[in-house]
């Protein structure tokens, strides 16, 4: 949990995936995410979060997540993008195209 908090407060872009084993449109998201992961190069870091993990219940509870999958972009602590269901590799980009310009976050 604490692990969590240090990287969500942290000044790069994360993106957290909520999800669980069993969904099934969780397992049609996996391929995306880690292409997203793999192509971005470092320019957002990408953690997983299983809902069923009882680690993870505190930070499910306090987030709200009630359906996955679902994603959410951090910086510094604040949520700057939320969605849940199926997300697009092209979306993806989008959203973290407009953060970077928003944010004026520098190219690592």
């Amino acid at each position: 949990m604490q692990d969590f908090d240090k990287i969500i407060w942290r000044d790069a872009l994360t993106l957290v995936d909520f999800f669980a084993t069993w969904c099934g449109p969780c397992r049609m998201l996996h391929p995306i995410i880690e292409r997203f992961e793999k192509q971005m190069n470092g320019r957002a870091d990408v953690y997983r979060i299983d809902i069923d993990d009882r680690n993870m219940n505190e930070i499910v509870r306090r987030y709200n997540i009630m359906s996955v999958p679902t994603l959410i972009f951090f910086r510094r602590g604040e949520i700057l993008w939320r969605k849940s269901g199926v997300t697009g590799y092209d979306e993806l980009l989008r959203v973290l195209n407009e953060l970077e310009q928003h944010e004026q976050i520098p190219q690592r």
